[in-house]
């Protein structure tokens, strides 16, 4: 294709069209000139793949692996586990014609409450960087592109698709944006998605510092740069400032704007002329024919276990574990038969297969003994989908009051217990010091069962170490005040995230950065230096393989790591190259801006806000009936996976439509919702109702799409 003698043939109505996504997961075809439509599909450890007809939501999709999720695969320290997972995923891409993956998603832990966590790898830039460019040349490796997420500052749920990141320069350089310049840099993926959220009150799909700027003039990137779903604002402004695909698109306003600025003067045709190149190198580079060859899912789920068992963390173990297989175990928790293996949300993905702890204890025969005849007990806890889910942040750290009273009456018995976790973030753990072991799984997908087995029976040494702190208690978070309370989220802490505070204040944790324990042990030697480089020799003197994290901490600072594989007796010597750092001196001032006023309403208030007259509750209530007849839908269907999903489905779409914005509620359902609905009940919401009536009965007219054209 030859693009730019393309783009002299393109009119500036199909320009329009080809910076504009269609049909939620599809760029705009342009038949007349045989330009074909690219497919996207939402990752980051597996693939949500509408059927055909589907609604676009998170439930009916097509079976593909779920894959541990990010938190996960990060407690693993190997960027290879997450390099093997993406070209699994790619194939499974190549089967479904996608060709072109939402993910990985590398936004910094700032704060363990944040909704989303478990679909970020850490709070450590360095550590994040590395597992995300495994996935990503793991994914490309096998001719699909990436969209490496959220561009930038998006460190919590409440407010993103509104909220204003106020940060300093220093600690954005340092810690939030740093982790996709090392992406950028060594991976460079064929796309970037930009947040949702404001950066010192600019919107990322507008910020021309961080698209143009640093983006594409400090780092070197040259692919494409997307909206997230319904991240659009000012379509003229994002064009301007190096935005070029808005997705989901079909919004008939974003058209208009380009079209009208193009006409009037206002929008440099060159400008648009650049995305719409950057477009079309995307689809020329991606938009392959589907592979029919069949995908070995038994394979990948194998893979998923393998992973999963590589990754998973013990916090604490007094001897407790492994289990003998002759031991008699009292089994009990709801994450036993029904085990968390996946977040809540936009990553949600249909399962080609599952296998829950229950499943992979019946196929090793081991039977379940009553609070009396046995000689263990193991609790199966953690997190809900009530409790974490995209679209909100955490009320707080601590787990369901239900689990908490089993675990505290488990560990009355007299008996050793085992706490086997699941979930994507830190909680709190008041019964740590009276239970015996306890075994952190995070989210470790579809086969998360068959790893916890071979785990506990120690079938595998598991050798995973924390990719984040484990705070005491929420109380002992530097951002815990204020974090997710308002629109305008001030990062106070600067760059003193996770671990680096914790050290340099010396508060005390529950379990620190890189901590995790093995059933064998290791000798580390005394570190030398040597033009450079740090090398140090491993040992493992205990009786079992296993693996060990090297890690390597300048001035308090991870600066490389290095996970190696030893039998007994085994050594080896390690060799690390720090990275140089940046002798660049940033400011730290921080300009905190006031709240916006919650009335009168605009376009760009939450949908919560909407309830404040007559008018806004009845919208606000009619929107959220969706959700609601959707939950009420799910819960009468037949206990199962299908059942989960789509449970997991209505509660992420209530919050999301809680937390939206009518801008953006627009921009992300296109003709369903357009852009003059949401300006009318902003106006019927503040009382104007004839001028609401009038915007809602007054259409905005935009010329046919090329597709519709051809028709």
């Amino acid at each position: 294709m030859d693009i730019r003698q393309i783009i002299s043939q393109l009119t500036a109505e199909e320009k329009a069209a080809i910076v504009s996504g269609t049909n939620f997961m599809y760029t705009n075809p342009v038949p007349r000139l045989n330009i074909p439509s690219l497919r996207m599909s939402d990752g980051p450890h597996g693939l949500r793949v509408q059927k055909e007809g589907g609604d676009n939501g998170v439930a009916s999709s097509e079976p593909a692996t779920c894959f541990p999720t990010a938190a996960c695969t990060a407690s693993g320290w190997d960027p290879e586990n997450t390099r093997k997972m993406g070209q699994a995923i790619a194939q499974e891409c190549r089967h479904y014609g996608i060709h072109v993956v939402l993910g990985p998603g590398v936004n910094i832990k700032r704060n363990p409450t944040c909704g989303r966590n478990f679909e970020y790898f850490s709070e450590d830039p360095l550590l994040a960087s590395e597992m995300a460019v495994g996935e990503v040349n793991g994914i490309q490796s096998g001719g699909v592109g990436v969209s490496v997420k959220h561009f930038a500052l998006n460190n919590s749920e409440n407010y993103r698709f509104m909220g204003n990141s106020v940060v300093s320069e220093k600690a954005m350089r340092e810690i939030y944006l740093k982790v996709f310049e090392n992406v950028v840099k060594k991976a460079r993926p064929a796309a970037l998605m930009c947040a949702y959220n404001q950066i010192n009150g600019v919107f990322c799909s507008e910020n021309k510092w961080l698209l143009s700027d640093v983006l594409r003039g400090e780092w070197g990137f040259n692919g494409l740069v997307m909206t997230d779903w319904g991240a659009m604002r000012d379509r003229a402004a994002s064009l301007k400032a190096g935005l070029d695909l808005e997705m989901p698109g079909d919004t008939a306003i974003c058209r208009k704007w380009i079209l009208d600025g193009v006409k009037n003067g206002t929008l440099d045709i060159a400008d648009l002329d650049k995305a719409a190149e950057n477009v079309l190198t995307l689809v020329n580079t991606y938009a392959k024919p589907a592979d029919d060859s069949p995908i070995d899912f038994d394979a990948h789920h194998e893979l998923a276990a393998e992973i999963a068992a590589d990754c998973a963390v013990l916090m604490k173990n007094d001897g407790a574990l492994p289990l003998g297989k002759a031991e008699k175990l009292h089994i009990c928790g709801g994450m036993f038969t029904h085990m968390r293996y996946q977040g809540a949300g936009s990553s949600m993905i249909n399962p080609a297969r599952l296998t829950t702890p229950e499943k992979a204890f019946e196929k090793r025969g081991i039977v379940n003994h009553s609070i009396e005849k046995c000689d263990k007990i193991l609790v199966f806890a953690g997190l809900t989908d009530e409790y974490e889910s995209e679209g909100c942040d955490r009320e707080s750290m601590r787990l369901p009051e239900d689990q908490l009273k089993l675990i505290g009456e488990m560990c009355a018995t007299g008996k050793p217990v085992t706490v086997v976790l699941f979930g994507g973030s830190p909680v709190e753990l008041p019964f740590c010091d009276s239970v015996n072991a306890i075994l952190n799984m995070y989210l470790p997908g579809q086969n998360g069962g068959e790893a916890v087995a071979r785990l506990l029976f120690g079938e595998v040494n598991p050798s995973g170490k924390l990719a984040e702190t484990w705070p005491l208690s929420y109380s002992d978070v530097p951002s815990h005040e204020a974090f997710g309370k308002g629109i305008n989220e001030v990062y106070n802490d600067g760059s003193e995230v996770g671990y680096r505070y914790y050290n340099k204040h010396c508060v005390p944790v529950r379990f620190p950065f890189g901590h995790g324990l093995s059933y064998t042990t290791f000798r580390q030697s005394e570190w030398k230096e040597e033009r450079g480089a740090y090398l140090v020799t491993v040992s493992n003197t205990g009786d079992r393989y296993g693996a060990e994290v090297v890690q390597l901490y300048i001035d308090g600072e991870l600066r490389g790591f290095k996970k190696v594989r030893l039998a007994p007796g085994e050594s080896l010597t390690v060799t690390i190259t720090p990275e140089s750092k940046s002798e660049t001196v940033y400011s730290d001032a921080l300009e905190i801006p006031d709240e916006p006023a919650r009335f009168p309403v605009t376009l760009e208030s939450p949908f919560d806000d909407l309830k404040q007259t007559f008018m806004g509750r009845i919208f606000y209530n009619s929107v959220l009936s969706v959700a609601r007849k959707q939950m009420k839908k799910a819960k009468k269907m037949p206990d199962g996976p299908d059942k989960d999903n789509a449970i997991k489905g209505a509660y992420f779409m209530e919050r999301v439509l809680r937390t939206n914005s009518l801008r953006s509620m627009s921009m992300s359902a296109g003709r369903q919702f357009p852009y003059n609905l949401a300006e009318g009940f902003v106006e019927m919401t503040n009382r104007h109702f004839f001028l609401g009536l009038k915007r809602i009965l007054t259409p905005i007219k935009v010329p046919k799409l090329p597709k519709e054209e051809q028709k």
